[in-house]
């Protein structure tokens, strides 16, 4: 039985004759899953508020005429609940008949098949095919940006990405149009998403029951790469991935499986595998140096990260006269990728053409950072390739790796060393704890006495700190989700932000809770996948950006020193205005 706060209240019911105790306030799916009872749904995502619209978690109740919705009906004391009865069954077999009646079917052409939750519950209650007329409207599926991937004919009606994009984003680029029958889940004027104020986070994707809102799949691009013996493939893996693969696999969630996530992709034929912790200690030289620049020479504060590609996309279509605040920092992805094209290739004697980067990314935003022009030079790009954590999924599955079983093995040098710091890049308030351990130093001349910063960490929506910096106090902010980070914005608008460096990451928790992470992804998986990724920083002998070798030998021997003339041209970049597409409220 769960701790129960002092005076709570409880409430006693049975369900299906098992007696259960449960805190007032408690839906009945919830004190059914305590007794180990799943109630079917499809609506119900246990990080949102209830919506009680495909009625799949109907139940029986003593005393009640009709069937009551489980995700969103409280338990009262005495109640007698009846999940198994003739009626319940009869009523969700009809529900997932209708259901397919206007769901297009066609399942082994789907991004979900096997991963499906419509697929799974048909199968749970023996459903092979509808015994209804089909009235599903052929319609083409939407694949206008390197990101996302919509098929309106997959959709359910369910409502969960209109919920992350509004409640968790405050975007609303996803809504519901039309009336009864033909009610739809679209975009703003049925525009396409990059069109709108979507960011493409892909939120929306992570919570999606079906497959009407996908991960544009670029695996087999991968694939051919791998096939082509000309190509020297090189990869990069950010760091909230090795916390998040495992989840695929029957592995606990957030447990770390960096070295067998290294095995699997030298099995899948990548010439070289890397780690973005090197981008990322890289881009705490820069960010850290330009942050310092910028308090001690009277530059534009408060100083804003730009390693998350949905906020700096919210940035730019909503806040797009303040670009001067963002960092011009490049994230770890593409500052890895711009050595990969740049030092590697020299240091390899390999002719850059013949390379190709692929990025392992918790995040579908990545792709349309990947894409866009100013990230590469004399038309090669720094990154050819991003996939997400759910397609490294799909290549591994692919080529039949039996992942728990693989022995662990090392990244390849250069570009395979990182740092503690680089690795809490992957949670809410990693960058910044990063950034604070090297400028402090740096500013300070001194030794952190502790490196850990206790106040920028948690899952809180907007945290702040004050650092001591000896003859300067700086005071800093953390924010993950694009709602919140309106919130700090709005004050940067208005001239009245107390802050000197803020941290926004579009994604509940940070990339951990990336649109590209494994699908069944929650806020509770997304708690453990910090804590692993502190674990982790706190297990590594190196903890700080500064002290990595390897990277103080690239600038020794390539970039000079941080902000100079030849690390601006590769590792910094400059952001643009979008008009929107309507004015917002």
């Amino acid at each position: 039985m769960t701790e129960t706060k002092a005076n709570e209240q409880m409430v006693h019911l049975t369900i299906n004759n098992i007696p259960v105790e449960v805190p007032k306030g408690t839906k009945v799916m919830q004190a059914a899953a305590k007794i180990g009872i799943d109630i079917p749904h499809l609506c119900y995502h246990e990080d949102q508020r209830a919506k009680a619209r495909c009625r799949l978690c109907s139940v029986e109740v003593t005393g009640k005429r009709r069937l009551l919705a489980a995700c969103s009906t409280e338990v009262w004391e005495g109640m007698e609940v009846h999940t198994d009865t003739p009626i319940v069954r009869d009523t969700q077999v009809a529900i997932l008949q209708l259901m397919l009646a206007n769901h297009n079917q066609d399942c082994l052409n789907c991004a979900r098949n096997q991963n499906c939750d419509l697929q799974r519950l048909c199968s749970r209650f023996n459903i092979l095919h509808s015994n209804l007329p089909n009235v599903v409207k052929p319609e083409p599926r939407i694949s206008t940006n390197p990101s996302i991937v919509r098929d309106p004919s997959k959709c359910i009606r369910c409502g969960r990405c209109v919920r992350a994009c509004k409640d968790v984003q405050g975007i609303e680029a996803l809504t519901y149009a039309g009336r009864s029958s033909d009610i739809i889940v679209t975009t703003a004027f049925k525009k396409p998403m990059e069109t709108t104020d979507c960011v493409l986070c892909g939120q929306c994707s992570l919570v999606c029951p079906t497959g009407a809102i996908v991960e544009k799949d670029d695996t087999d691009a991968v694939l051919d790469a791998l096939q082509d013996p000309k190509k020297h493939v090189i990869v990069q893996v950010a760091p909230s991935v090795r916390v998040a693969l495992g989840d695929a696999f029957g592995m606990e969630p957030g447990e770390i499986v960096t070295g067998q996530m290294v095995t699997a992709l030298r099995l899948l034929g990548f010439d070289k595998v890397f780690d973005t912790n090197f981008g990322a200690d890289l881009t705490i030289m820069e960010e850290g140096s330009e942050f310092l620049s910028r308090l001690q020479n009277g530059g534009v504060l408060p100083m804003i990260t730009s390693c998350s590609p949905g906020w700096v996309n919210f940035m730019e279509k909503r806040f797009g006269d303040f670009t001067k605040h963002l960092s011009s920092a490049k994230s770890p992805m593409s500052m890895f990728g711009a050595i990969a094209k740049t030092y590697y290739p020299e240091k390899a004697g390999i002719d850059v053409k013949d390379i190709v980067t692929v990025s392992i990314m918790p995040c579908t935003a990545k792709k349309y950072e990947a894409s866009r022009p100013e990230m590469g030079r004399n038309g090669i790009p720094d990154v050819d390739i991003v996939l997400t954590t759910r397609e490294l999924i799909k290549l591994i599955k692919y080529v039949g790796i039996t992942f728990k079983q693989l022995p662990e093995s090392d990244f390849d040098s250069p570009l395979g060393t990182g740092s503690g710091a680089a690795a809490i890049f992957g949670v809410t308030g990693g960058v910044m704890e990063a950034a604070l351990r090297t400028v402090y130093e740096k500013f300070t001349g001194k030794t952190l006495p502790k490196l850990e910063f206790e106040d920028v960490r948690g899952f809180k929506g907007i945290k702040e700190a004050e650092v001591d910096l000896g003859t300067r106090k700086v005071k800093v902010a953390i924010v993950h989700t694009l709602k919140n980070a309106r919130v700090v914005m709005e004050q940067v608008q208005k001239g009245e932000s107390p802050y000197d460096f803020i941290e926004i990451m579009a994604c509940p928790g940070g990339c951990i809770g990336g649109g590209g992470q494994p699908i069944g992804t929650t806020n509770e998986i997304r708690k453990k996948r910090i804590e692993a990724l502190y674990q982790l920083d706190k297990s590594l002998p190196l903890r700080k950006s500064h002290e990595n070798p390897d990277i103080i030998t690239l600038y020794k021997d390539f970039l000079g020193e941080p902000l100079s003339e030849k690390a601006h041209e590769l590792l910094h970049t400059h952001y643009h205005k979008v008009a929107p597409l309507y004015e917002f409220d």
